[in-house]
């Protein structure tokens, strides 16, 4: 077995893939073992660029799968710290930006002040009696 490397595949079906991967040369006939393999879409928005991850296989629960090399066009080995950090942050679901895999913004506790509706009227209530 060779050494891990975090690398991108662009698969002949088009697909591509980020993984953590090692490849076996396996007596001549070398494969590809995939670790918990994602598909990372960026997309334009009035934000900014955001980032959606996924996994690559929706439905299977494992977390390792294998590819012959006839299967895919180009590989690279990737050593962006974002990217990466974003992937390990996503496989340990901890919250990226508090962007859900939806894309959409959940309510955190940093997001300033959380009250009551009622805190809420009260306190608009005393600002404007304190304006008069």
């Amino acid at each position: 077995m060779g050494e891990e490397f975090y690398c991108s595949l662009k698969l002949i079906s088009g697909e591509e893939i980020f993984s953590l991967i090692c490849i076996d040369e396996n007596d001549g006939d070398p494969i590809i073992i995939l670790q918990n393999p994602v598909v990372m879409k960026f997309q334009q928005s009035s934000n900014g660029t955001i980032m959606k991850i996924k996994p690559w296989m929706e439905i299977p629960d494992d977390d390792f799968y294998i590819i012959k090399f006839d299967k895919i066009i180009t590989m690279t080995e990737i050593n962006n710290k974002i990217t990466i950090e974003l992937y390990k942050k996503y496989l340990s679901n901890e919250p990226i930006d508090s962007i859900g895999d939806s894309g959409e913004v959940k309510i955190t506790n940093k997001m300033g002040y959380i009250s009551s509706v009622e805190d809420a009227r009260n306190n608009l209530e005393k600002i404007f009696k304190d304006l008069k």
